[in-house]
This record gives C-alpha cells, structure tokens and sequence, in this order.
C-alpha cells in the first residue's frame, strides 16, 4: 500500500490492515522455515508495509495529541 492511500485510510481500516500484514508475514516465516518460499523477496516487503503503516498511525496519534 502506498504512502498516499495510506494517508486516506481510517485508523481503524489502518489498525485492521495492520493486524491482517503481520499474520501474513507471520505466515510467509513459518512457511520458508520450512520449506523455501517461492520468493524470498516478499517477507523484507510485507515488512516495509508493516513499517509504512506504523508510521500512518505514529504520525496521526502525534497530531491528535499537538491539538
């Protein structure tokens, strides 16, 4: 998901987003200690959308705050 959808998002459609991408990611790690993932690539991506989309909602607790 890109910065600018992210930005259009909800907090919560963000927390649900968040919630869905780290089971993913938890699944992509079980699944290539196992046997090796198809693409390999995948799991340090899954992991920058997690980051993108702690920093959406970082960003809009800090703004909630300044107000």
């Amino acid at each position: 998901m890109k910065k600018v959808d992210l930005s259009q998002t909800s907090i919560a459609d963000l927390q649900e987003k968040l919630k869905e991408d780290r089971n993913a990611l938890d699944k992509m790690r079980f699944t290539h200690a196992i046997s090796p993932v198809e693409n390999p690539m995948r799991i340090p991506l899954a992991k920058k959308n997690i980051a993108r989309v702690l920093t959406e909602i970082r960003k809009r607790e800090i703004a909630e705050t300044k107000k």
